[in-house]
């Protein structure tokens, strides 16, 4: 593997202009980290150039890491990815870090939009009413995990065992997973990244890479996510990942 051939290649489709060279006061670190990321990891595995993208655009909504996000915005829209995807990347965050993260990683991906000329607000991609939204997005999530939430926390006082497993349902699932701009399959591998860059959350990681499997991502692709990913999250937390999900991804 030519790790500088294979920088060189992958920083043009991506971003349109070269590596960094020498120039600046740290030439070496970038050295190290473009030749890394680009010249080794993203020629690991199975994955094309848009779903590197949106996971690298999930990491870094998570990390807070907003210059790097614009950047790979950008990224996304040089090769093609559409402004719906890149905004439902980042909306469908929202459930696993919150809102006031997730508007900062909006206002910078929507800093990014506006300069490119994108007109704002994007098309609606909602798919449920105010009527329906929690019938279909129980229907979404009994496919996959049944009732294993609603279930599990039957000990909570008072409304609160009923009341949780429905604001996880109607959040996660009524209100995110119902829209369109990604599909499920996508959704959950995104889900399983999200999760995994947070740090602490290894059962949850466990349930949702059995969801990815599930919703149609195959053992390889899930581990190239999550060591794709590990180049924005660092290392301690792929090995988590991959270690709570070891009966699952294991051949």
């Amino acid at each position: 593997m030519d790790r500088v051939k294979n920088c060189e290649e992958k920083v043009g489709e991506l971003f349109g202009g070269k590596p960094v060279g020498d120039e600046g006061s740290d030439a070496g670190f970038m050295h190290v980290l473009q030749r890394f990321i680009f010249g080794e990891v993203c020629y690991t595995g199975s994955l094309d150039n848009r779903m590197r993208e949106l996971i690298t655009l999930t990491v870094l909504t998570v990390n807070q890491t907003l210059p790097q996000l614009k950047s790979h915005t950008s990224a996304c829209l040089h090769i093609g990815i559409s402004p719906v995807e890149i905004r439902e990347t980042v909306y469908q965050c929202a459930p696993f870090i919150g809102f006031p993260k997730t508007l900062n990683a909006i206002a910078a991906m929507n800093e990014v939009f506006s300069t490119n000329g994108i007109e704002l607000p994007l098309d609606d991609t909602e798919t449920v009413t105010e009527a329906d939204r929690y019938e279909k997005g129980l229907a979404l999530q009994a496919l996959i995990y049944g009732n294993e939430i609603k279930e599990r926390y039957t000990w909570l006082p008072g409304e609160f065992a009923e009341a949780v497993p429905k604001f996880l349902t109607g959040l996660c699932f009524s209100d995110f997973m119902t829209r369109k701009g990604l599909n499920g399959k996508d959704r959950e591998l995104l889900t399983v990244v999200c999760l995994a860059a947070i740090g602490g959350a290894e059962v949850q990681v466990r349930s949702h890479v059995e969801g990815a499997l599930k919703a149609g991502n195959t053992k390889e692709e899930i581990v190239c996510a999550l060591v794709h990913a590990m180049c924005y999250m660092g290392i301690p937390r792929l090995f988590n990942a991959l270690n709570c999900s070891e009966e699952l991804l294991s051949e």
